[in-house]
């Protein structure tokens, strides 16, 4: 388990199915994610197995002080000869956004890959419009490398895609050192 100072990043449980199941298939908390089918409890737990044996994803569930899982977290695509991975991250549980958790996970993770993995570089993909995941993203490093002009369909229009990434350097070099959250609270 990796520990943050808000949240815990455990390994997945084949008891969490259900919970991934009702998380991804909620359209008030998975419009980010750009899911457009319903995904049946047989689709996840396939998903689930397929993440437990790919050799280049690890997915980690958050989980609140108490116990209750929140979101997942993951590495994807990790490629360990040039030091890259690419981050997805989502917190489902409504009444857990905007408190911080989900920059508490990234932060923990981050280190986890520049300290353990070493890693050099870590990137993702977020849709322009999500201003709140930006903004988090940003204050954990993260620097915007491009735009992916009108690349994902979604609710009736084209929209745009931000490329963002952060280096080991840069994480380190973060003001106030990347475990202090204080500054960071209030956005994801």
């Amino acid at each position: 388990m990796l520990k943050g100072s808000r949240v815990t990043l455990r390994p997945m449980e084949r008891a969490d199915i259900p919970t991934f199941q009702r998380w991804i298939n909620d359209r008030s908390v998975n419009r980010w994610l750009l899911v457009r089918w319903p995904i049946s409890f047989d689709e996840e737990t396939r998903w689930y197995e397929g993440m437990l044996q790919s050799a280049t994803d690890r997915v980690l569930t958050i989980v609140t002080p108490d116990g209750t899982a929140i979101g997942n977290i993951g590495l994807h695509r990790i490629d360990h000869r040039h030091g890259h991975a690419e981050l997805g991250i989502a917190i489902f549980e409504e009444k857990y956004q905007s408190q911080g958790m989900g920059t508490d996970a990234i932060v923990t993770l981050l280190r986890f890959a520049f300290e353990e993995m070493h890693l050099h570089r870590v990137s993702l993909t977020v849709q322009e419009e999500n201003r709140r995941a930006r903004r988090c993203y940003e204050k954990c490093g993260f620097q915007v490398e491009g735009i992916d002009r009108e690349s994902i369909f979604t609710t009736g229009m084209y929209i745009n895609m931000v490329r963002m990434a952060v280096l080991e350097r840069e994480f380190f070099a973060l003001p106030g050192g990347p475990i202090d959250l204080s500054p960071l609270a209030g956005t994801c």
